[in-house]
């Protein structure tokens, strides 16, 4: 099972932190941020399979591309966000992962604006 090569890959790069936090502090931030690169790459091969069932998904329902374009910006950002957030966590900088956190989500509103105006369109066009 993949999920489980990648939890052991992360709990080994928690134990190795761990330990060389206490014989290096600084160089636990590196290999936390090593570990969380790999599991990254990893996860990006998934996302060839993701992309092409997005367009499957699209050749059965007509749904105008740029709503699914910004569903997969959205879920990139998440993904994105977080891993950037928690490294710097790790690194002993909450106040700069919390403001990555909330510049995250305000994007997030951004760029789902067209999809909620194309909704109340859709709406106000059933009540007209």
């Amino acid at each position: 099972m993949e999920i489980l090569k990648i939890v052991m890959l992360g709990m080994t790069g928690m134990l190795l932190g761990l330990f060389l936090k206490g014989i290096r502090a600084e160089y636990s931030v590196y290999l936390s941020l090593a570990a969380g690169i790999c599991i990254f790459s990893y996860m990006t091969g998934k996302l060839s399979y993701l992309f092409s069932s997005v367009l499957k998904f699209q050749e059965y329902f007509p749904i105008d591309a740029a709503y699914l374009t910004a569903l997969l910006k959205m879920t990139g950002i998440t993904y994105i966000s977080e891993f950037a957030s928690g490294i710097c966590k790790d690194a002993g900088y909450s106040a700069i992962a919390s403001q990555i956190e909330v510049f995250a989500k305000l994007y997030i509103m951004v760029l789902s604006m067209p999809v909620l105006l194309a909704l109340i369109e859709t709406i106000h066009g059933f009540l007209s």
